[in-house]
């Protein structure tokens, strides 16, 4: 067993309810939320952190709730790991900012060295950082274009990646994200993705030939500057694709002066059980995009890639204010210490394995679970009509109220909103996730 990170406070690592769910207090801060916080900004729970760590997240009203979302896999080491917190109060006695671009300092050049050293691939690498992942997202495209001279981007069916106005334009699912939102960027075009449960039997080549003939036809490698894909998709349903699909892609990519794009904002940092999810098949992306668990809470993003396609832009036409904000890049090192020394890579996988076996375990009991999917410590249920797939969004949401009813934090998504995800952070010991599965067979038998 890895030395697990347990987080802040020693916290017990227990479910306990005290109150229902939400308490009191929470439900006055929903109140004060409601009257001060623009309605756009939805909660997935009303319940109101008060400390987290380890696996669990402690509510205002003293309830302790198993976690399975990790923040939106963002607090993968452990929310609050000591470490981290040394590290980031460590930065901050000394100063919380200059930027970058103005006076300069070691964090940032740091960062950009640990992630040119991890990511996948030998071949010289440089770093750009930024604030969230679909700012990444946004600067891999403009590298691209830079380097290439071309405009199109392709994106794939049920992708996710962000909510920006260009973003938002390769984001596949309407709602929430993009209605009446637009009208988006343009050049942005969709291609089929691999989704095995709903492929009939296409393998992975076969779905690669099916995008990549889609993409020559309405797109053409001419016009095309980048081919953007998650090597798992996170919004989209945790959507695992093929074996081959990836590969395939970026070979094509390779072989049309395309540059290949791995957006692992969700995948990345161990959360699969590989440092990155495209390792899994040994691809090795031109440009990489990272967020979410590279800081482990505060907000980081990177794009790493080629050097030869990251220098393309001129000098001054990536950057701003915040990004690689210097308590961001402590915490950002500290991250990556941890994942290396601490076993986190092997922890993933255990968690992975023990989780599957459970849950193949209900889906072999219960027909209404149609897939069971995803690697290491990002897992996913796929809901469905029995005897069909047909997608089943309002059972997901029935069972999804009635965990966090119970003191489980899970989260849906999908195109569908018919999947359930989970996350869990690397620090949760293995009786809570137990529990929470012996939860989630519990709120799946009474939700027959």
């Amino acid at each position: 067993m890895p030395n697990l990170p347990t987080g802040g406070p020693a916290l017990p690592q227990e479910r306990r309810l005290l109150t229902a769910i939400p308490g009191p207090r929470s439900r006055d801060l929903q109140s004060r939320k409601s009257a001060a916080v623009a309605q756009g900004v939805g909660t997935i729970m009303p319940v109101y952190a008060a400390a987290a760590g380890g696996g669990v997240v402690v509510d205002v009203d003293g309830n302790s709730l198993i976690d399975f979302g990790s923040g939106i896999a963002v607090t993968t080491v452990g929310n609050s790991a000591p470490a981290l917190v040394q590290a980031v109060q460590d930065q901050l006695a000394s100063f919380t900012h200059t930027c970058f671009m103005v006076t300069p300092y070691d964090g940032y050049v740091r960062v950009a060295e640990a992630l040119n050293r991890i990511t996948p691939g030998d071949h010289p690498k440089r770093t750009a950082l930024f604030n969230s992942g679909a700012e990444a997202v946004e600067n891999a495209v403009k590298i691209a274009r830079a380097y290439t001279g071309k405009q199109a981007v392709v994106a794939f069916d049920h992708a996710y990646h962000g909510r920006t106005n260009l973003t938002m334009a390769m984001t596949a699912k309407n709602h929430p994200y993009k209605s009446g939102f637009g009208p988006f960027a343009g050049e942005v075009y969709r291609a089929p993705m691999s989704y095995p449960f709903r492929d009939q039997g296409i393998d992975g080549p076969a779905a690669a030939r099916r995008a990549i003939e889609v993409i020559e036809k309405q797109v053409g490698s001419e016009n095309l500057a980048a081919v953007v894909i998650e090597p798992i998709q996170g919004e989209g349903g945790f959507v695992v694709p093929a074996d081959g699909f990836l590969p395939a892609l970026a070979a094509w990519c390779r072989d049309h002066d395309v540059v290949f794009v791995a957006d692992e904002v969700q995948t990345g940092f161990a959360r699969t059980g590989d440092l990155f999810a495209c390792e899994h098949e040994g691809v090795v992306p031109d440009l990489i995009v990272t967020a979410k668990g590279i800081a482990g809470g505060l907000p980081l993003s990177a794009v790493t890639g080629r050097a030869e396609i990251m220098d393309a832009p001129h000098v001054g036409g990536l950057g701003g204010t915040y990004g690689g904000n210097p308590l961001a890049c402590a915490a950002a090192l500290a991250v990556i210490e941890m994942i290396e020394t601490d076993g986190l890579v092997d922890r993933a996988r255990a968690i992975g394995d023990l989780m599957a076996e459970r849950l193949r375990k209900t889906q072999a009991a219960d027909e209404r679970i149609g897939d069971v999917r995803g690697r290491g410590a990002m897992l996913a249920v796929e809901l469905v009509v029995p005897g069909t797939t047909e997608p089943d969004a309002d059972l997901t949401r029935r069972v999804a109220t009635a965990a966090h009813a119970k003191g489980l934090i899970v989260l849906t998504c999908g195109t569908f909103g018919n999947v359930l995800r989970f996350l869990p952070p690397l620090s949760i010991p293995d009786h809570l996730l137990i529990e929470g599965l012996d939860l989630l067979d519990t709120v799946l038998e009474e939700s027959r």
